[in-house]
C-alpha cells in the first residue's frame, strides 16, 4: 500500500486546501498520513480515516529552540511513517520537510508553494534577513532530482527558477487548490440588497486596511450598501490587523464584521461584489470560490490575484496599496449592476473551465504516480 504523508502547518488549513486530495487518495487505496499542529480539527480528520501525527508548529515564530523542535518533530514522523510520497504545503512545512525528506531518502517528494508569504513581501530588515535564510534552505531542500514543486501562479514559479531554487523541469503549475463546483453553485445577484465583501483572514498584506479606508470614502454616497468583513484576526501572523483597528472601523459604522464562517458558499452568495486588495498571493481561494458562485471581483494587479480573474471580463484589477483606485473600482461596479452581473456569469464560466477541484485532483495524481 502506498503511504502518502502530508506535512502542513495547521489542521484547518489542510481541511480548506488539501482534504479533497487526501480523500481521493484513500479511495485509490493509499494510506494517508498528516503531520500538522492541532487546533481542534484533528479528531475529525482521524474520523475520516486519515492517520494524524500532531506536531508543534508555529506558523510565523522564529525562536530558534522552537524551530528546532518543529524540525525534529517532522523528522520523527517521517522516520516513523517511512512514506513513499511526502507532500509539504506552506512555507515552514515545505522548508522543514524538504530538508528532512532529503536526509531520510524519501523517494518521491512533492512541495506546494501556496504563495511567497510575509517573508517575501515585507521589506522590513527582519524580513529581508529571513528571506535570505529561507531562500538558501529552499535551494538545498528543493533543488534535486526527486523533488516536484507545485506553484499556483507563473510569477512565483519563475521567481524560484531565476533564483536557482528549483530546476525548470521540476516546477509545475497548478492554478490553486480548486473549488467544488457542486457545492459552490452559481446564483444571480440580489439587486435590491447590494453587498461588498472582503473574505479572508484580516491581514494587512491582504489589503484589509485599504478595503476599510476605501469603504470609508464610499459610505456617504452609498448608505444602503452592506460592506462586510468575513474572517478573523490572526494574532500569530505579524501582519494581522489589530483588535483596536478592527474595533474602530466597526464602531464607526464603516464595515460590518461577521467573523469566521463555515457556510462560505451561502456567505458568498449573499454578496454582490467580492474584494481582495492583497499585496501578493499564491492563488486566492476566496476569489475562485467567488467566481464559482457568479460574483464579480475587484482585486489587485499582483501575482496570484491577477491569475484568479480575467481582467475586465470576470473582475477589475487595481494597483496594490492604492485606496482611491480601489474605491473607484468598487463604485464602478455598484453603479453598473448589469456589468457586475455579466462579470459574475463569466466568472462561473472561468471556474468551470479552469478551477474545478476534479481537475486539480487529477493533476496531483499525475505527479504522485509519475515514475
Amino acid at each position: 500500500m502506498t503511504k502518502l504523508l502530508f506535512v502542513v502547518n495547521v489542521d484547518w488549513f489542510f481541511i480548506s486546501h488539501r482534504l479533497p486530495i487526501a480523500l481521493s487518495a484513500m479511495k485509490k487505496g493509499y494510506e494517508v498520513h498528516l503531520a500538522c499542529a492541532d487546533t481542534g480539527k484533528c479528531d475529525a480528520l482521524e474520523g475520516l480515516g486519515i492517520r494524524v501525527h500532531r506536531i508543534k508548529m508555529s506558523r510565523s515564530g522564529t525562536h530558534l529552540l522552537s524551530e528546532i523542535k518543529s524540525l525534529w518533530s517532522i523528522f520523527s514522523v517521517v522516520r516513523k511513517v517511512k512514506p513513499d510520497i511526502l507532500h509539504g504545503v506552506t512555507i515552514k512545512p515545505v522548508v522543514y520537510s524538504s530538508l528532512v525528506s532529503r536526509i531520510c531518502g524519501v523517494k518521491k517528494r512533492v512541495f506546494s508553494i501556496s504563495g511567497l508569504g510575509y517573508v517575501f513581501i515585507d521589506e522590513s530588515p527582519k524580513a529581508k534577513v529571513l528571506r535570505q535564510i529561507i531562500s538558501r534552505l529552499y535551494k538545498f531542500g528543493l533543488n534535486n532530482d526527486n523533488s516536484t514543486v507545485i506553484f499556483q501562479n507563473s510569477t512565483d514559479r519563475q521567481t524560484f527558477i531565476d533564483l536557482k531554487i528549483v530546476q525548470p523541469s521540476s516546477a509545475r503549475l497548478i492554478r490553486g487548490s480548486g473549488v467544488d463546483l457542486s457545492e459552490y453553485r452559481y446564483s444571480p445577484v440580489e439587486a435590491d440588497k447590494p453587498s461588498v465583501m472582503f473574505l479572508a483572514r484580516l491581514l494587512k498584506d491582504k489589503g484589509v486596511i485599504e478595503f476599510c479606508e476605501a469603504v470609508k470614502s464610499l459610505k456617504n454616497a452609498h448608505p444602503s450598501v452592506d460592506f462586510v468583513l468575513v474572517g478573523d484576526l490572526d494574532p500569530e501572523n505579524p501582519n494581522s490587523m489589530s483588535i483596536e483597528e478592527l474595533t474602530s472601523y466597526v464602531s464607526e459604522g464603516v464595515v460590518r464584521h461577521i467573523g469566521y464562517r463555515k457556510d462560505i458558499p451561502q456567505v458568498i452568495s449573499s454578496s454582490t461584489i467580492m474584494v481582495l486588495p492583497s499585496y501578493r498571493e499564491g492563488l486566492p481561494k476566496s476569489l475562485i470560490e467567488a467566481a464559482a458562485c457568479g460574483r464579480a471581483v475587484v482585486t489587485t494587479d499582483v501575482p496570484g490575484c491577477r491569475d484568479a480573474i480575467e481582467p475586465d471580463v470576470t473582475g477589475v484589477l487595481v494597483p496594490a496599496r492604492n485606496i482611491s483606485e480601489l474605491a473607484s473600482a468598487i463604485e464602478y461596479l455598484l453603479l453598473n449592476p448589469e456589468k457586475t452581473s455579466e462579470m459574475g456569469r463569466q466568472g462561473r464560466r472561468l471556474a468551470e473551465t479552469t478551477f474545478s477541484i476534479d481537475d486539480v485532483i487529477t493533476a496531483h495524481f499525475k505527479i504522485y504516480e509519475n515514475n
